[in-house]
């Protein structure tokens, strides 16, 4: 059986960001469980305001493109900025539609508030792009659970362990699905993404 290939993208600019430092424990827990594992970091790699215009042809673009294409999962970080995603990952999300459809999203989100109107709009975005979204959200605060750039909590760390297990199992449930209805004939909604 092939790898589960996770896209996990951290919609931080914060230098200091504890969104980015939950990504990264997830990240290299799925690599330990044998994942293949893609770290987008918007801080880094960082993509134009999105124009439909020009978009399509930035450098960025071309280079997350595939990436995103070729992931299973989509794992999205965000701080809760006045009750939404940071607009690093929503300009992120802006660049691509098609790629995500038939896919999870699972998100991780750094809020004070329990991130419920983040997570709600980040499952807004996989619905309208016809994605799979976990049935729970992962919030966490910089106040209690991710102190001075490490995970202190050990009630948010039991969390974050399900989480990733729930990932990884449900994930690749998906993905199987994804890759039969691709290469069937059964009439579902992912026949229209199939090369003639």
């Amino acid at each position: 059986m092939a790898a589960l290939k996770i896209l996990v993208v951290a919609g931080s600019l914060n230098d200091r960001s504890s969104t980015r430092v939950v990504t990264r424990a997830a990240a290299k827990t799925w690599r330990e469980q044998g994942c293949e594992v893609d770290e987008v970091d918007l801080a880094r790699e960082v993509l134009p305001l999105f124009d439909p215009d020009t978009a399509y042809k930035g450098a960025v673009y071309l280079d997350l493109k595939p990436r995103v294409e070729n992931a299973d999962v989509i794992v999205l970080g965000s701080p809760d900025y006045h009750g939404t995603i940071a607009s690093p990952l929503k300009n992120f999300l802006d660049h691509f539609w098609q790629e995500f459809a038939g896919k999870l999203f699972a998100t991780l989100v750094g809020s004070y508030d329990k991130g419920l109107t983040v997570t709600d709009h980040l499952r807004t975005v996989a619905r309208q792009c016809y994605a799979w979204s976990m049935p729970y959200a992962m919030a966490f605060s910089d106040r209690e659970d991710v102190i001075g750039g490490e995970i202190k909590s050990e009630a948010f760390a039991k969390r974050l362990e399900m989480f990733i297990r729930d990932v990884r199992v449900y994930g690749a449930v998906i993905a199987q699905q994804r890759r039969d209805d691709l290469s069937g004939t059964d009439p579902g909604f992912l026949a229209r993404s199939r090369k003639s």
